[in-house]
């Protein structure tokens, strides 16, 4: 080939001068691919697992307000292909019982304030209030009845046994010192204590949502000698009775046409939580609030429009993901796309946002470690020229100056060996040519 050619042709290096050091970039990226594999090993050890795809809500009878609110719950959540096992059961105190028990499977159920004396609620978590459950006392006769104590001596129906109907009655007349007494207490369940006060087999009954539905006390209230009693003492109630709330129901809120009640009615009743266990997935909490804003937001008898569901602290601990979405509402992954497509998202970003965090200022001192690495290669041979400087100044005999010598050219041999990328050829050139200087003050002692 012709030299103007040859001149003509590209500089090609060798590919050992040019290429990184395998294994010292192994060795620079390994701590921070380990750094890596712990960030995310951590993030997907504490990290939920995706939400269960069947969740179980304990309720209370068949033909109760709860149970039909419950179904209410499920249809809602089925929309998120989530499916809901709404579980029949003996009422709000039956559902405490259930959540409390660790053999009994249930996630959710309704229980009613003033339940939980003498109960371990530890695990256990508030959705939120979603409703005011009024104590309804209906009565037979013509005289207005304001005061508990006027019933004193009659037949009074008070749920049946281990009912929350049943304790939050006995709270009631304990506090007007008529649990002992001329007054009869018949263990009756709502439909039953109904049927037997409209036979004229009880004087009066207490009835509440969980053991009978709205539109059956509404119907009862219909029938000629029926009365609502009035709690004047509402306040008294609430001050003495902590768990309870005072409630308004308004002139003809039951009938317009037939003015029932004929004038307003001073109430009061036990808050009604949603009440879970305290490891309900996040998602299903968001679920089931979303569902309760939908069901309980509107304005209904006893309630104005938003007053529910809300985030109040009573016999149980709100819980944590139920303060974040009363705060911030639902996730914005939530909103936009199915459900099971945000929840794989979320717990995806959950441990990728970590590992970003993490891994950015690992990144960046990369480029730092691996040229620490690749000048800590050339600077150890200082160390060894310098040792022999010294000693080549110690006057040294022909033995040293010998011994010396392979030092060097031991060093010298190691350093030709070198094959460093192009960004730090100049550091060896400028090492070999310190190798070269003390080697001439070698020769020029000898």
């Amino acid at each position: 080939m012709p030299d103007q050619a040859r001149r003509s042709l590209p500089l090609r290096l060798p590919d050992k001068l040019v290429r990184l050091s395998g294994r010292d970039l192994l060795v620079t990226f390994l701590p921070v691919l380990l750094v890596a594999v712990l960030a995310a090993w951590l993030a997907v050890k504490f990290i939920r697992p995706a939400p269960p795809k069947t969740l179980v809500m304990l309720a209370g009878p068949k033909e109760s307000s709860y149970y039909t609110t419950a179904d209410r719950y499920a249809k809602i959540i089925a929309r998120s292909g989530v499916k809901v096992e709404v579980v029949e059961t003996d009422g709000a105190k039956d559902n405490l019982r259930r959540l409390t028990d660790p053999k009994a499977h249930a996630d959710v159920g309704f229980v009613l304030g003033g339940l939980t004396d003498g109960v371990d609620i530890a695990g256990l978590t508030s959705l939120g209030t979603m409703f005011v459950q009024p104590v309804l006392v209906i009565y037979r006769g013509r005289k207005p009845v304001e005061l508990l104590t006027d019933l004193s001596g009659a037949r009074i129906a008070i749920g049946p046994e281990g009912s929350g109907t049943h304790t939050v009655a006995m709270k009631f007349l304990t506090a007007n010192g008529m649990d002992k007494g001329p007054t009869r207490l018949v263990d009756l369940d709502g439909d039953d204590a109904v049927e037997a006060l409209k036979k004229g087999k009880i004087d009066a009954a207490f009835l509440m949502g969980e053991l009978v539905r709205g539109q059956v006390t509404r119907d009862l209230l219909k029938l000629p000698g029926m009365r609502l009693m009035n709690f004047r003492q509402a306040d008294g109630y609430v001050r003495r009775l902590k768990f309870l709330s005072r409630l308004i129901l308004p002139e003809g809120a039951f009938d317009l046409g037939l003015n029932l009640p004929p004038r307003d009615v001073e109430l009061v009743g036990p808050a009604v939580e949603l009440i879970a266990h305290d490891d309900l997935h996040p998602a299903l909490s968001d679920l089931l609030i979303s569902a309760a804003q939908e069901i309980h937001r509107p304005a209904g008898m006893y309630r104005k429009a938003g007053e529910f569901p809300a985030p109040l602290e009573r016999d149980f601990p709100i819980s944590p993901d139920a303060q974040r979405f009363y705060r911030s509402g639902t996730p914005f992954l939530y909103k936009q796309l199915p459900f099971w497509l945000a929840s794989l998202l979320d717990r995806f970003l959950v441990v990728l946002v970590p590992l970003v965090v993490i891994l950015i200022p690992a990144f960046r001192l990369v480029p730092t470690i691996y040229r620490w690495r690749m000048r800590s290669r050339i600077y150890k041979w200082y160390g060894g020229l310098m040792a022999i400087e010294r000693d080549m100044f110690t006057d040294p005999t022909p033995e040293s100056k010998e011994n010396i010598r392979k030092r060097l050219n031991s060093i010298q041999s190691s350093v030709n060996n070198l094959h460093p990328p192009l960004a730090f050829a100049d550091q060896l050139y400028v090492l070999r040519e310190h190798i070269s200087w003390v080697e001439d003050r070698l020769v020029g002692k000898s």
